[in-house]
């Protein structure tokens, strides 16, 4: 029977099993040295698996597909004519590098934010030269590519054996019978692709079964979920929606009822006789869970404890996204950062915006950063929108020795921002200043040694240690050492210079760095909203209280909160609140996020998190404090649908101010 099948049949069902097993191995890899399925059932396991194949042969089909349409439709002359063989042996080696291709990159993109490849990692081909130079500091590039074209001579050699093998062979059938095979392989080729025996499709969403993200992330495939992520796209206002919520966001933020305004004015009856400066340092990729001061195994950040301990510290703090140029964008601005591909710091319509930074009169107004402020098109973000701003980036120092693609790193950084600062407050200059760090961000370059500083070797920290803190290496601890070490020392250049006694020091994190799963903050770790979770602590202990405050706070409540502790008058255009005001009585966190694959909004108020997906407008509550992720909705309607309206406003006024808070010209 099998003698009887055509040649071109057989050609086309041989090259799918190749390619399903190719794409197969790919999960095999992931699984031995990516995923993350300590602890889970090993029914969630088995699913996930049987998902992750049926992914896998759907895309294996999916690739031959245009090749295999093409051999239908000439059939038998496709062994006798030399150029469909050309176009067979190219078309293949192309799909086997494209696909490792793609895999190669899914793996460093999940070992750096524990997701799987989508469509918003487009965002990094904005800055090509950069994350070009991240790939070959962090990984062994120019072995990969011999590599690869190892492989394209291999699967050449290969795909030519293929087709020789079965263009030996001959088989004469009639039209009826070629006719059922023509169909029969359509048929089986259509199934491949739907994988389902129900009315609907293999989709995507399947893989999101679990509680568990990282069960999810295994089931995905990264091919197939980055084209089907393209169908999240950014939308513009939606006035209907913003109206109908705008009472909403009005009686949180205290804002009028009658008309549509965001313009809050804030004047204080009296000022300090000498302005304080103002310094905001952003910690690359510093969540709570990493830190020793929030109960971390690992004594991981005992310089930073101890300055927490003598500064104001907001225990409930959450940045709105992942991602650096996110939190830069919403610091600044006072604006969410809710675009779905890219960041909102690369759409050139919402970069003129109103903000408080900009209102610091009579301050010097810089921005340091190791790099180049290039990067993400954070440079239009400040030059847009503060005047007078002075940038110190790469080629601005004396020390211009690069440490790796982020250019200084965080002791020169630290070093170079501490002599203009020095400089400025022996001219009597008030100043608020933006340190931007990057050390603690892959490839994790850290000296072998620096004064006091030195990296710990493998041998010293155990593994089950290591597996307690949740830290993926000890590489990535070492980084956070550095940080906490350069932190430290930058108070002390500031005591020694003169102007830590009359400075403001804000710290805060942009996002949490990807962490294992662990014994603290499960709950945020099964929800996908550990990364949100990050430090804010102000440092002033001559200018104001030390303590702990445990309302929720977000990342655009930082500027106004800063601005009224130095007592400027500023207007405030945006979303954000000053922290110890008593308005709103009941603050919220507004995050942003991916829930079952596809982008979501979330909102903290105490103990509870209501989240709802953008797409399919799935909802969910849950009691952070509970050990069980149970969805308590049904239980609490009310609770959860007044939660849903100030999520949703929050959304539609973010949407309506990236467009309606332009300055005035």
């Amino acid at each position: 029977m099998f003698k009887k099948i055509p040649n071109y049949v057989k050609y086309i069902f041989t090259n799918v099993l190749f390619l399903f097993i190719y794409i197969l191995l790919f999960r095999i890899l992931f699984y031995q040295f990516f995923a993350q399925l300590e602890g889970v059932a090993t029914s969630e396991v088995q699913k996930a698996i049987s998902l992750g194949v049926r992914f896998d042969l759907k895309l294996a089909v999916i690739t031959f597909l245009p090749l295999a349409i093409l051999i239908l439709i000439v059939n038998y002359r496709f062994f006798k004519t030399k150029i469909y063989k050309k176009i067979a042996n190219l078309y293949l080696v192309l799909a086997y590098l494209i696909l490792t291709l793609f895999y190669l990159f899914d793996f460093g993109y999940y070992d750096y934010l524990s997701i799987r490849l989508d469509a918003s990692s487009l965002r990094f081909l904005s800055n090509l030269e950069i994350s070009s130079q991240v790939l070959v500091e962090s990984y062994p590039i120019y072995k990969g590519i011999f590599g690869l074209l190892l492989l394209c001579f291999l699967i050449f050699k290969f795909s030519k054996f293929i087709y020789n093998f079965y263009s030996s062979q001959r088989t004469t059938i009639s039209k009826k019978i070629k006719a059922i095979y023509f169909i029969s392989t359509i048929l089986l080729l259509s199934y491949g692709i739907y994988n389902s025996i129900t009315h609907y499709p293999l989709r995507w969403s399947e893989a999101f079964f679990s509680k568990k993200n990282e069960v999810n992330q295994f089931a995905l495939n990264p091919v197939l979920y980055f084209f089907d992520s393209f169908a999240f796209r950014s939308e513009g206002v939606n006035m209907d929606s913003f109206k109908a919520y705008y009472p909403v966001i009005a009686k949180q933020l205290n804002l009028p009822k009658d008309s549509i305004s965001f313009e809050r004015k804030v004047v204080f009856d009296s000022t300090y006789t000498k302005k304080p400066n103002v310094v905001i340092v952003m910690m690359e990729s510093v969540g709570v869970k990493p830190l020793s001061y929030y109960g971390n195994a690992i004594n991981s950040s005992p310089k930073i404890d101890s300055i927490i301990k003598k500064s104001l510290s907001f225990s409930n703090f959450y940045v709105h996204k992942v991602g650096t140029a996110a939190s830069v964008f919403a610091t600044i601005t006072g604006l969410p950062d809710i675009e779905n591909v890219k960041t909102a710091s690369r759409n050139p319509l919402i970069q003129d915006q109103r903000i408080i930074f900009d209102q610091f009169k009579g301050y010097e107004k810089l921005y340091f950063l190791g790099g180049s402020a290039n990067w993400a098109n954070i440079r239009s973000i400040f030059q847009s929108n503060i005047n007078g701003l002075q940038i110190f980036e790469e080629g601005s120092y004396k020390t211009e020795k690069r440490a790796d693609v982020w250019g200084i790193d965080d002791y020169e950084l630290f070093n170079e921002s501490n002599k203009v600062l020095k400089k400025l407050s022996k001219e009597d200059k008030p100043f608020i200043a933006f340190i931007q760090t990057a050390s603690n961000h892959m490839p994790f370059t850290v000296p072998d040694q620096k004064e006091s500083y030195m990296p710990l070797s493998e041998d010293e920290v155990s593994d089950d240690l290591l597996k307690k803190s949740g830290f993926k290496s000890v590489a990535q601890l070492n980084a956070l050492r550095y940080l906490d070490f350069n932190i430290a020392k930058f108070l002390e250049r500031a005591k020694k210079s003169g102007y830590y006694d009359n400075t403001i020091f804000a710290f805060f994190g942009d996002h949490n760095t990807s962490m294992k799963r662990t014994d603290k903050f499960t709950k945020e770790f099964d929800l996908n909203i550990q990364a949100q979770h990050v430090p804010f602590f102000i440092h002033a202990p001559n200018l104001i209280k030390t303590g702990t405050i445990s309302k929720n706070g977000k990342l655009i409540d930082l500027f106004p909160t800063v601005a009224s502790l130095a007592k400027i008058n500023y207007t405030n255009y945006t979303l954000g609140n000053n922290l110890l005001d008593s308005i709103p009585k009941k603050t919220a966190s507004f995050v942003y996020l991916k829930i079952n694959g596809e982008p979501a909004v979330g909102l903290l108020q105490d103990s509870l998190y209501y989240s709802k997906t953008d797409i399919s407008k799935t909802t969910g509550l849950f009691n952070l404090k509970t050990k069980e992720v149970k969805d308590i909705k049904d239980t609490y309607p009310l609770v959860a649908k007044k939660m849903d309206s100030l999520l949703s406003a929050y959304y539609h006024a973010t949407k309506y101010l990236y467009f309606n808070n332009k300055k005035k010209k």
